[in-house]
């Protein structure tokens, strides 16, 4: 029988988020690892992500993709966890998760792939330049001991991945406060046991 929420995934890919938003909400959970020469493009599975990229999840049978907007579904999907603020206190959670899921997303892509916009072209990019979204991410990881406000919400789940990894691999400068945030986030229950295990199916070979 179909389990009525399935992740979507791969070890080595976004899909990490999705996990850890998983085991935050303390769901029960199908995992279908995809691979990306053949399983990810074909078309039982464009018929779920059209994009052929993962993560998604499917909840009752309904689709879910993009990592923020699974990040968010599953705040409201699972309320009773906590980690989605009242709708009268959301302003901060909205703000920070899609800014982290826009301006930080593009500006740290296009920074690691080289591409520069020129000056006079930054009003075409949401983020108008690298600097200036780093500047303005640092504030907001040093406002509040997470994101939000002062409770772990779901913006944390997208906005610490974010920098969790970009200080790891070099895309995020290692400031002070990306590093303290970072290691707030990462010492998290729930953050260890997803790592765990998108780690064992990386050494079982369970990848694309």
């Amino acid at each position: 029988m179909m389990s009525d929420l399935i992740l979507y995934t791969n070890p080595q890919s976004r899909g990490r988020i999705a996990r850890w938003a998983l085991e935050e909400v303390g769901a029960r959970y199908e995992v279908r690892v995809m691979n990306y020469a053949d399983t990810m493009k074909s078309d039982d599975y464009l018929s779920v992500n059209p994009m052929g990229k993962v993560p998604a999840i499917e909840h009752k049978g309904k689709v879910v993709t993009e990592c923020a907007a699974i990040c968010a579904y599953l705040g409201d999907a699972f309320f009773d966890a906590g980690l989605a603020p009242a709708l009268t206190d959301r302003a901060n959670y909205y703000r920070w998760l899609f800014f982290a899921a826009g301006p930080v997303e593009h500006a740290v892509t296009n920074n690691n792939a080289g591409f520069i916009p020129q000056p006079e072209q930054s009003r075409m990019f949401g983020y108008g330049d690298y600097d200036r979204t780093i500047d303005v991410l640092e504030r907001a990881v040093s406002q509040y001991e997470y994101v939000a406000g002062d409770a772990f919400t779901m913006a944390d789940v997208y906005v610490g991945a974010q920098v969790i990894w970009g200080t790891q691999f070099g895309t995020i400068p290692k400031r002070d406060a990306f590093t303290a945030y970072a290691e707030r986030l990462s010492g998290r229950e729930a953050y260890k046991r997803a790592s765990a295990l998108d780690d064992a199916l990386m050494e079982t070979n369970q990848l694309a």
